[in-house]
């Protein structure tokens, strides 16, 4: 029996789980599906869109990057899409998607825990009591629901309000107030981009200097950032945000920001203090607000059971599949956290789960 293993007497019983139902999610059960592989999707979520669900009402189709298509089917634009929130259209875009290949995607369902059986299957819990056994999990949770709040001395002692970017649903709460917004991404962009009509003062700190991309971001360009990101999950070590390694990118959010001349970044502060924040000088800049623009983590809890993790903080990846359990692959992770790479990343997963279950190993090699 492996170590930790343990026994369950009821659940379903299928070849594969897939953890989660946004674009990464989803190109895998397309890529299954295909490959005859029988599967289901456990979403947390209430409604299908994964990520872009969630995305404030403010950020409009035309604020966005992109939605890459998703894999055997191109997005149809319509009329007047530009001005439509993202989370609707996208919300839409997925709903159709998920009927068009009918893909048995079961929701709300939020899984707890990934244990391994004495058998070799997989254990997959759900917070409301039910239970899948299988042969592999592809899991495809993404980062949206671990937002990252870094500690800062003082933070108890601030009397106005905090909120993370995540939460954040348009300016109109921020009329009149004194706003202070953290991080040097482009969710801190489109905060202050939106935020300086109405708020009477906004302050950008970045932990590090801003690195703004005017050049076109090629393939080659493309090809070098997944290469750098794939290094280090093949290291065992944490990927870093995307913007650390993309830059910021000199997009619709970013130039309204510059035109209306928020994006001046200070350093960053050294504590919070009851009525703003203090900063390495010893000045202090006044604030009612801190939006947290931080980015996110990889929402991995779930997996512990299964002692994923290296040394260096890391799950070690070897495409999909991880190091230490072959029977466990994340998709949308590290290289594949990106909309082209979501769908590459979703094929490839199912590829090797196909040949996974085809082999004779019984389940996981050792640790």
């Amino acid at each position: 029996m492996r170590p930790g293993a343990v026994v369950v007497v009821s659940g379903v019983d299928v070849d594969v789980v897939v953890i989660g139902a946004g674009q990464a999610g989803l190109s895998t059960a397309y890529h299954l599906r295909r490959l005859g592989v029988s599967f289901v999707v456990l979403d947390g979520a209430d409604g299908p869109g994964g990520a872009w669900a969630s995305r404030p009402p403010t950020l409009t189709m035309a604020k966005v990057h992109g939605v890459f298509d998703l894999p055997g089917v191109r997005r149809a634009a319509a009329a007047g899409e530009d001005s439509a929130p993202a989370s609707e259209v996208v919300g839409r875009y997925y709903a159709g998607y998920e009927r068009r290949f009918d893909l048995p995607v079961l929701r709300p369902v939020r899984v707890t825990s990934v244990e391994s059986l004495d058998d070799g299957r997989l254990l997959v819990r759900a917070a409301d009591g039910r239970t899948w056994s299988a042969r592999a999990v592809a899991n495809a949770t993404g980062t949206w629901t671990r937002p990252h709040w870094p500690y800062y001395p003082g933070a108890s002692t601030f009397h106005g309000r905090q909120l993370h970017s995540s939460q954040y649903r348009g300016p109109s709460s921020f009329a009149g107030q004194r706003v202070i917004v953290v991080g040097g991404g482009h969710s801190a962009a489109h905060v202050l981009s939106e935020v300086a009509d109405v708020a009477a003062s906004v302050t950008w700190v970045t932990r590090r200097p801003p690195e703004f991309r005017y050049d076109e971001f090629s393939p080659e360009v493309g090809r070098a950032v997944i290469a750098d990101v794939e290094a280090r999950v093949r290291a065992g070590l944490p990927p870093l945000s995307v913007v650390a390694v993309t830059g910021l990118g000199y997009t619709e959010v970013v130039r309204e920001a510059m035109a209306k001349g928020v994006l001046n970044p200070r350093p960053m502060f050294t504590r919070l203090v009851p009525g703003g924040v203090e900063f390495p000088d010893g000045t202090v800049a006044e604030a009612d607000v801190i939006v947290w623009a931080t980015g996110f983590r990889a929402a991995l809890g779930h997996l512990a059971p299964l002692h994923l993790r290296e040394p260096g903080g890391g799950v070690r990846m070897d495409g999909t599949r991880v190091v230490r359990d072959p029977r466990v692959h994340l998709v949308g992770y590290g290289p594949s956290a990106s909309t082209v790479g979501a769908n590459r990343a979703g094929r490839e997963a199912a590829l090797e789960i196909k040949e996974l279950l085809e082999s004779s190993l019984p389940g996981a090699t050792a640790a």
